[in-house]
């Protein structure tokens, strides 16, 4: 399991205040107001910054770090990730799970043959899609509902799903 999980990626400056335009990555984007502290990767290492203040702008969210107070400061860090430890990460509900974790679950059918490897997921609005590197019909795009998805265990790194007819 992933142990930071990432909530956003910087976009552009806003602003010469040191303020950043931060493309959200995670579902609820107002949960930057709760946030205290989130850890730039910077590339070769981590860096904590405390949020100081958050506005909302169209999908973005504004912030502002503490100690970071021109632009010249921040401007080298576009296109760079914020994390949180999963401390800090939001609280799941039952038979939810984060898509850091999910990636390359191994894939079974519910008669117990593997089947593949989840590749990714497509978050489409109505309920996500997988998509499955399956070892014989290729990509396989297959919506998350109940009917084909019977259960997903992060611990042991499987997924059992159901074929409906159709899907390959």
């Amino acid at each position: 399991m992933e142990k930071l999980l990432q909530v956003g990626v910087i976009s552009s400056t806003h602003g010469v205040r040191g303020e950043v335009k931060v493309f959200p990555t995670t579902d609820d984007v107002k949960r930057f107001k709760k946030l205290k502290k989130v850890i730039l990767d910077t590339g070769r290492d981590h860096m904590p910054l405390e949020i100081e203040s958050v506005k909302f702008f169209k999908q973005f969210a504004i912030l502002k770090f503490k100690g970071i107070d021109n632009i010249n400061d921040i401007e080298k860090y576009k296109g760079k990730s914020l994390l949180v430890d999963r401390e800090n990460a939001v609280k799941l509900r039952k038979d939810e799970y984060f898509i850091a974790d999910m990636i390359g679950l191994t894939v079974f059918t519910d008669e117990g043959e593997e089947f593949g490897k989840l590749k990714d997921v497509l978050e489409t609005g109505a309920n996500d899609v997988y998509i499955i590197d399956s070892l014989e019909h290729g990509e396989v795009l297959l919506p998350a509902i109940k009917q084909c998805i019977l259960d997903v265990d992060i611990e042991t790194s499987k997924m059992v799903i159901h074929l409906m007819e159709g899907l390959v």
